[in-house]
């Protein structure tokens, strides 16, 4: 548990958020209900074990803050509590709620115990891919989707490492688990097209031969298409890609826009991760209640990429 103020808003509170959920208690001493909510709370942030930090704030001593967010959820009473994740008040609570109903509503905003243990085992990973140790890596994140299947990002940083270390016979048990879905996450997807492309150069014809098919008829798109297919494999991604665009530019409904798909889900792979969205500072003197939002690096090749996917479709 700590004291928010002024001084630490931004630090213990805003920044801790994007790396925890952070509950923000709003309170005063002369108010009876959150004399009978605060042990509530202090009782589940043990029992939940690191899930998520109880912030405090005495609104008496911090009328400021407090004002702001009454202000933002339409709220006049207290105790009030607001839930913080990734830098921005998500959600909040009015009055001194049962702890059953306290801990539905932190169910709603914080890991499982199972997420928990699958972000450790990816984060393991990571550093072990970053020392080289993919074997060991790659048994961290196998843990990881165990203990928790429903984890998309333990998922997606799996099958890259696979198919980053030539292991492609490993990874379509761990995509088709998820290749039926409706609705598939953009990152799953783009793994999805890059198994395909490497179960198709296993059997592609030689760069030889596709070069001369497309030389003697440049809409030979099935040749052009099973080129880009080689260079996708082996993670040549603008190789790929400047291929690919011969279609587009030529044919932008092909074969149901596989070219375009395939251009989309090696622009989703070397996309780094989303980071905190630099904005001009606020007034001297204003209160930011919420961080940045988040937004992914700039990165310029995949920018120059995008920009000829886009003069290619329209």
């Amino acid at each position: 548990m700590i004291d928010i103020s002024l001084q630490n808003f931004e630090a213990d509170l805003i920044n801790a958020s994007m790396q925890q959920p952070m509950l923000l208690d709003i309170w005063a001493p002369w108010c009876g209900p959150c004399k009978s909510l605060g042990p509530v709370l202090e009782k589940l942030e043990v029992a939940y074990a690191g899930r998520f930090k109880l912030a405090k704030l005495n609104s008496d001593d911090q009328p400021e803050i407090s004002g702001q967010l009454s202000q933002m959820f339409g709220v006049r009473s207290i105790p009030f509590c607001v839930m913080f994740k990734d830098g921005q008040p998500v959600d909040g609570f009015v009055g001194a709620l049962p702890e059953a109903e306290v801990r539905k509503f932190l169910d709603k905003h914080v890991p499982s115990t199972e997420d928990m243990a699958a972000d450790e085992g990816v984060q393991e990973a990571q550093e072990l891919l970053a020392e080289g140790d993919t074997d060991s890596a790659l048994e961290r994140l196998q843990e990881a989707v165990a203990i928790n299947p429903g984890n998309d990002g333990a998922r997606v940083d799996y099958l890259r490492a696979l198919l980053a270390a030539g292991r492609v016979a490993e990874a379509p048990r761990v995509f088709d688990v998820v290749a039926d879905r409706h609705m598939l996450d953009a990152r799953l997807a783009a793994c999805g097209y890059w198994l395909a492309a490497c179960e198709k150069a296993a059997t592609a014809r030689s760069a030889d031969a596709l070069a001369s098919a497309i030389a003697s008829d440049k809409r030979d798109f099935d040749a052009r298409f099973e080129l880009a297919q080689t260079h996708f494999a082996a993670q040549r991604f603008t190789a790929a890609m400047d291929e690919l665009l011969e279609i587009i530019m030529r044919d932008k409904g092909w074969s149901e826009e596989l070219a375009r798909k395939n251009y989309v889900a090696m622009l989703e792979l070397m996309s780094k991760p989303a980071t905190a969205k630099t904005e001009a500072a606020a007034p001297k003197g204003t209160l930011e209640v919420a961080g940045k939002m988040s937004a992914a690096p700039s990165d310029p090749v995949v920018d120059q990429y995008r920009r000829k996917l886009s003069m290619a479709l329209f």
